[in-house]
This record gives structure tokens, C-alpha cells and sequence, in this order.
């Protein structure tokens, strides 16, 4: 398993952050979601080959729930 951090953008409230996070802990390509609101970033752990489809994965529940937010990889 390994660890990715990203740059969320354009997330409007604390409670949109954590009714998401609950979402994306339901994906089974992914684990240890965690959601900041007040740093903007999101980190979850996969397998180094699952990655590509992890995020994916994340982008289509992002953009289904909150569709102004954006992800970024730091």
C-alpha cells in the first residue's frame, strides 16, 4: 500500500468534506480516506498498480456528489 495526497479545491463546507469522505471509504479499490476541509487535501492508501484506477474511481464519486470541486496530486 501506498500513500497519495492531493489538493482538493473548491470544497464549500466541513460537512460537504465529510459526507464525501464517508462516500469514497465505500470504494473498495481504496483505503484510509481521509478528508481536510481546512487544509483542502485528501490522502488514501492503495496498491501502486490499482492508482490509476483508484483515482478515477474518485474523480467519478467527486464530480457525482460535489461537481465544482477538483481534485490535484502533490
Amino acid at each position: 500500500m501506498k500513500k497519495y495526497k492531493f489538493k482538493i479545491k473548491n470544497l464549500d463546507c466541513a460537512n460537504c468534506a465529510n459526507e464525501l469522505e464517508n462516500t469514497l471509504k465505500k470504494l473498495d479499490t481504496i483505503e484510509n480516506v481521509s478528508i481536510s476541509f481546512m487544509m483542502q487535501r485528501l490522502s488514501f492508501e492503495c496498491i501502486e498498480e490499482n492508482k490509476e484506477k483508484a483515482v478515477e474511481s474518485i474523480k467519478n464519486v467527486i464530480k457525482k456528489a460535489e461537481p465544482d470541486v477538483v481534485i490535484e496530486e502533490i
